[in-house]
């Protein structure tokens, strides 16, 4: 994949996952067998870590993504919070106001998504110093092939590892986990092991089965909630449960080809690459957006579906893909949060905002309509890709017309040189106001 053929595009605007793949595909592994050694390295509450280290907040609770209304009263959602918080029971996706309950005193502050961006390229810089072969897996993780420490004693990697840790705190005055395993799945779970500031080695089988087997197959990428519990009914719950069962169960649940690779990487045989030069292309591309305080106008509500269609069509255009399957999810202002979703198909496959705005628009504002009606405001917006191809495949029945292609496309490149607004649909402009979770969205 030529990664130049996506430079133009920020593949990153409005992406606030920690993960940009899900899983080691058989693509992105080497064809030997060669043995290696790869580096984990995992920032510690990284929002909450930079901005404690910009305004000498260390020590106080903090919580990344709310903030307080004139009343005092906290709107929004903790996207991550700092140690202090977490240790007094903050968690990641809890609401502000719950959060307050538990801490009245939590300090809020809004995401400034380009700092941290600027953070993590510095990060690279840093890396770059201790290998050719750097990986950046998402804004606070990284990868590293270190196969030149293979064979050398365990006090000397060690001594590398915290070397990487020493590096970046001097020079970033951050802290970071870091994992050395000899699978990259190994490494990423390594670096988890020992939080925060933790180092942990796995170089030897005797290391996986103290240190690795034990724990639940769900930490493993790629294996989610769904898979998780297909596995469970062969009484696999565990990464020990996979190496004792062999890989005949995920062959039978998930194929030939694809449970034998989820078999390895499970069990640490997956020969992955560390990916330099590549574009990670996430399985599906999605945005959600909470909105400050709930509305009653269906003419805002459009707009934000406009905008929505809008985040997600670019991506799918920088990654080359497009959709024909795609899900929308309407949240409404009850006790519970909860909504409702619903899926719809475009006429083809398409990542033109005109066709996916047509087939998804008169569903959603009924229900929009169907709801306020009731009685019930809305609070949030979703969209999400359920699946997607390559733009180069070509359909018999469906082709976009050109002149709107050529529009887009004369789009994007305007909005990549000035900013991601430049040209923009005017119903965007009837959106909720408010606050966000994001500085740059304020």
């Amino acid at each position: 994949m030529d990664p130049n053929r996506y430079h133009n595009y920020d593949l990153e605007q409005d992406v606030h996952r920690i993960t940009l793949y899900s899983t080691v595909a058989r693509e992105h592994q080497h064809i030997s067998q060669k043995k290696r050694l790869y580096l984990h390295m995992d920032m510690n509450c990284f929002y909450a870590q930079v901005e404690q280290r910009a305004y000498n907040l260390y020590g106080f609770p903090l919580a990344m993504g709310g903030w307080r209304k004139p009343d005092g009263v906290a709107r929004g959602i903790v996207a991550t919070a700092s140690y202090e918080a977490r240790a007094l029971g903050i968690k990641t996706a809890m609401s502000a106001f719950e959060a307050t309950q538990i801490c009245p005193y939590l300090l809020f502050m809004q995401i400034d998504y380009d700092k941290y961006k600027g953070i993590s390229r510095e990060l690279k810089r840093v890396l770059d110093t201790f290998s050719p072969e750097v990986e950046k897996y998402s804004m606070d993780e990284y990868f590293m092939d270190v196969s030149f420490l293979r064979g050398r004693p365990f006090k000397q990697i060690e001594a590398f590892g915290k070397k990487v840790q020493s590096d970046i705190f001097r020079q970033l005055g951050l802290v970071c986990s870091v994992g050395i395993a000899t699978s990259k799945t190994y490494s990423k779970l390594a670096s988890d092991l020992k939080k925060p500031r933790g180092l942990s080695l796995i170089l030897t089988g005797d290391d996986a089965a103290q240190h690795i087997y034990p724990l639940p197959v769900s930490e493993v990428w790629g294996i989610g909630r769904r898979r998780r519990e297909h596995l469970s009914r062969f009484g696999i719950h565990t990464i020990a449960d996979a190496h004792r069962m062999g890989p005949a169960p995920f062959k039978k649940l998930f194929g030939e080809m694809q449970g034998h690779l989820f078999w390895e990487i499970i069990t640490g045989r997956d020969q992955a690459r560390v990916l330099t030069n590549e574009i990670h292309i996430p399985d599906e591309v999605s945005y959600m957006h909470t909105f400050s305080d709930w509305t009653d106008d269906p003419v805002l509500v459009r707009g934000e579906i406009v905008k929505a269609v809008r985040k997600v069509c670019y991506r799918m255009r920088g990654y080359q893909r497009k959709a024909r399957q795609w899900s929308c999810h309407i949240r409404y202002q009850e006790a519970h949060w909860e909504g409702i979703s619903f899926a719809f198909t475009t006429q083809g496959y398409t990542n033109l905002d005109d066709y996916v705005l047509d087939a998804c628009l008169p569903q959603a504002i009924r229900l929009v309509n169907s709801a306020l009606h009731k009685g019930v405001k809305i609070r949030g917006i979703g969209l999400h890709t359920i699946e997607m191809q390559q733009t180069e495949q070509l359909e018999i029945f469906f082709r976009e017309d050109e002149r709107v292609r050529s529009l887009y496309r004369a789009a994007d490149c305007l909005n990549n040189c000035y900013g991601p607004d430049t040209v923009a649909k005017a119903a965007i402009h009837e959106s909720v106001k408010g606050n966000t979770h994001f500085v740059n969205r304020s």
